[in-house]
C-alpha cells in the first residue's frame, strides 16, 4: 500500500497541467467555418426569372361587358361638343371601345365589346377622358393613352396653407406669373402640363415629374419667390437627367 502511494505521488505532478504552458488552440472548427464562408461566398444567388402573362383579353371571362361613366360639368359642355371627333376617334379605333354622350344624365359613357382586347385600356380611355374635363388640351391628354407611366394629381392651395380672400387670390397669381410665364417655365422644367382651376391645381406627368412641379407650387404657395423656385426646380431636373 505504502507503494502504490509512493508512486502515486510520484505521478500526481506529472498528471497536473502546468497553469504557465502554452496551448495550441484547436484550428479544426475555424477551419470549417472558413472553408463554409469561401463556399457562401463562391456561390452566387441565380436571378429568379419573373413569370410574364400576357393581357386577358375580353372575350376570355364571362362575357359581361364592363361599363364607366364620366361625368361632364356644365362648363365642359361647349369644348366637348367642338372637340368630341378628337375625343371619339382615338377611343374608338386605337382602344376599340364604344363611348357616347348621355344627353340625359349628362355624362360621357364607356364601355367594352368584342373587339376589346386589353381590358386595361377601359381605364386609359376613362383617364383620357377625365384629363379633359378637369382643363387639359386634347393633345396633351392624349398622352395617357400612348403611355403607361403618366399620372393625374388634384390638390388644392388650401391643403398647403390655409388662405382665404386676398391671399388666397396672390398666390394664385404667384403660380401663374405675369402672362401665365411662371407656370409655363415649371411646365418646361419639369416636363408635365398644370391646370389653374380656381383654387385647385391638376399636374399631368410622370409620377418624378409631378413630384418635382408639387414641390415648385407649394414653394410658391408658402411665398418663396419665384427667381428661388427656378433656380431649385432647374438644379434638380439637371440632377435627374444626370442620374438617368
Amino acid at each position: 500500500m505504502a507503494a502504490e502511494a509512493g508512486k502515486e505521488m510520484e505521478k500526481g505532478p506529472e498528471a497536473q497541467p502546468d497553469p504557465e504552458a502554452f496551448i495550441m488552440p484547436k484550428k479544426r472548427a475555424k477551419r470549417k467555418l472558413e472553408a463554409g464562408a469561401e463556399s457562401m461566398e463562391t456561390e452566387q444567388p441565380q436571378p429568379r426569372k419573373r413569370p410574364q402573362f400576357p393581357a386577358v383579353s375580353q372575350h376570355l371571362l364571362d362575357g359581361k361587358a364592363e361599363f364607366r361613366t364620366v361625368p361632364i360639368p356644365s362648363h365642359r359642355y361647349t369644348p366637348l361638343k367642338e372637340n368630341w371627333l378628337k375625343i371619339f376617334t382615338p377611343i374608338v379605333e386605337n382602344l376599340q371601345l364604344q363611348v357616347r354622350f348621355n344627353l340625359r344624365t349628362r355624362n360621357v359613357e364607356i364601355k367594352t365589346c368584342k373587339d376589346t382586347h386589353d381590358l386595361s385600356s377601359l381605364t386609359k380611355a376613362e383617364d383620357f377622358v377625365k384629363a379633359f374635363v378637369l382643363g387639359f388640351q386634347v393633345e396633351d391628354a392624349l398622352a395617357l393613352i400612348r403611355l403607361d407611366d403618366l399620372f393625374l394629381e388634384t390638390f388644392e392651395i388650401t391643403d398647403v396653407k390655409p388662405l382665404k380672400g386676398d391671399h388666397l387670390s396672390r398666390a394664385i397669381g404667384r403660380i401663374a406669373g405675369k402672362g401665365g410665364r411662371t407656370k409655363f417655365t415649371i411646365e418646361n422644367v419639369t416636363r408635365t402640363r398644370i391646370v389653374l382651376a380656381d383654387s385647385k391645381i391638376h399636374i399631368l406627368g410622370s409620377f418624378q415629374n409631378i413630384k418635382m412641379a408639387r414641390t415648385a407650387i407649394c414653394n410658391l404657395i408658402l411665398g418663396s419667390p419665384p427667381s428661388k423656385v427656378y433656380g431649385n426646380i432647374r438644379a434638380v431636373a439637371s440632377r435627374v437627367a444626370e442620374r438617368f
